[in-house]
C-alpha cells in the first residue's frame, strides 16, 4: 500500500526544487522522514550540487538552518527522521538561513 505526503518547500528552498513550493509525494506504508528525504533529492532537486543546500555532510539528515515541522509539530517532537510517515501527512522544510 501507499501513502500520499505533501512536502512544502519554504524561506527559499523553493529556489533549489524548481520553484516548487508544495509537491505531493507517494511513497510506500512504513517510509520514514529519511525516506522521504531520499525521494525529494531524487525527483525534485534541480540541480545536484544543491544538494548540500537541503541535506547535511553525509547526505542523510537536514542541514542546520531548516526547520522541519510534520503537520505543524516540530519533528523533534515526533522522532525526526525516524518517524513514519502516515497518509496525508503534511512535512514542511523552513531554511532559516537567508542571502543578504
Amino acid at each position: 500500500m501507499s501513502l500520499s505526503v505533501s512536502a512544502e518547500f519554504l524561506g527559499g528552498l523553493d529556489q533549489i526544487f524548481g520553484k516548487v513550493r508544495q509537491s505531493t509525494l507517494t511513497v510506500p506504508e512504513g517510509s520514514t522522514i529519511k525516506d522521504l528525504l531520499q525521494l525529494i533529492v531524487q525527483q525534485h532537486l534541480e540541480n545536484p550540487k544543491d544538494i548540500c543546500m537541503f541535506l547535511d555532510d553525509d547526505n542523510e539528515g537536514i542541514r542546520a538552518g531548516i526547520l522541519v515541522l510534520i503537520n505543524d509539530v516540530d519533528w523533534e517532537l515526533e522522532g525526526e527522521l525516524e518517524y513514519e510517515l502516515e497518509h496525508k501527512d503534511v512535512v514542511t522544510f523552513t531554511s532559516t538561513l537567508h542571502g543578504g
